[in-house]
């Protein structure tokens, strides 16, 4: 185990009593020895407390503390402070590992080193009931994105690695600022803190977590996570990454996203060309600028498209319409939906 490179797991727990022993044994169960699970309750009302110290008594890999800071990042903060392993791997406490975890991400890593993210696949699993179908949808996408290793290319569509599927090594962790900033989703702003440092992101096409859908989690409850679009995230980025102010700007769609969008661009005070395909839109004044017909793109030298149209059939027209135009690779599209 000397020879292996310790893991820390970093996970915050508040009220998942329900779930939590099937978590922790899931953890315990790992082929691969050498791991700490840094284990904080972020003022639980259940017996999670009680739990956490009755394995942490059991396994001295296990370490509980109590947070002294409200809220998921600031908990993660506080279990930070105490990691000592070189590589670092995040937990959810109502999820579960699959045994082989630790030992595919870290036998993965070790092809790499310094500088790389390994991300896996995920699965959704209900103790009642069916997996919601958006989940199902997310987790089918989730899976390709890491089969293919796309996570840079699809980043802007959305979170592209889940918080409990990758590992990295601390100093690079710590580079991108770990659990510093105070964001939400602070998985999604991590993926993007991964892209603005270039690190290398290596998928795996393997199911590395067994993600539970319930429907007191916090994606669904938290009013951080209530417009899941996330596009002021997303814009911040993209004018901090890739916005280049020199080349024309289009924004393809007119709907409920469309019209978001064109508010948010407009505050970063640029200028933009703005389409779609509904004719009863072409031609008219929205938020002061006029809508064109998508295939005037054709018309314009060098551009930047930002495409925000949320059917996944006409998202497929859009990428045909683009790969036939792009006879020059000067055509750059990013999907914020």
């Amino acid at each position: 185990m000397k020879d292996q490179p310790l893991v820390t797991i970093i996970m915050a727990v508040k009220d998942t009593a329900p779930y939590l022993h099937d978590c922790l044994d899931s953890i315990i169960a790992q082929t691969y020895q050498n791991w700490e699970l840094i284990a904080v309750n972020d003022h639980s009302s259940d017996a999670s407390p009680q739990i956490l110290q009755e394995y942490a008594n059991k396994d001295p890999r296990i370490r509980f503390f109590n947070s002294d800071k409200p809220k998921l990042i600031p908990t993660l903060q506080v279990g930070y402070t105490h990691a000592k392993g070189t590589l670092i791997n995040r937990m959810d406490s109502d999820d579960k590992m699959p045994d082989y975890k630790i030992q595919v991400l870290v036998d993965e890593w070790s092809k790499y080193g310094k500088g790389t993210v390994i991300a896996g696949g995920t699965e959704h699993f209900v103790d009642e009931g069916v997996v919601g179908d958006g989940f199902l949808r997310y987790e089918k996408w989730l899976n390709n994105v890491a089969k293919n290793s796309l996570h840079y290319q699809e980043i802007y569509r959305e979170c592209v690695i889940p918080s409990h599927c990758w590992l990295l090594h601390k100093d690079d962790f710590d580079a991108v600022g770990a659990f510093d900033p105070i964001i939400y989703p602070e998985d999604y702003d991590l993926c993007f803190r991964f892209y603005r440092a270039r690190l290398q992101v290596v998928g795996i096409d393997k199911i590395l977590h067994y993600w539970r859908d319930r429907s007191n989690r916090i994606s669904r409850t938290w009013d951080e996570y209530k417009d899941n679009r996330y596009f002021d995230l997303k814009l911040r980025f993209f004018y901090e990454l890739d916005r280049d102010r020199t080349r024309p700007l289009v924004l393809w769609g007119a709907g409920r996203n469309g019209k978001d969008m064109a508010k948010l661009i407009q505050s970063y005070d640029d200028q933009f060309h703005w389409v779609c395909d509904n004719q009863k839109k072409i031609g008219k004044d929205i938020y002061g600028t006029r809508l064109e017909h998508y295939k005037n793109i054709k018309e314009i030298e060098n551009p930047q498209i930002i495409i925000v149209v949320a059917s996944p059939t006409g998202k497929e027209e859009i990428e045909k319409n683009l790969a036939q135009w792009a006879k020059d690779p000067v055509i750059d599209y990013w999907f914020f939906s």
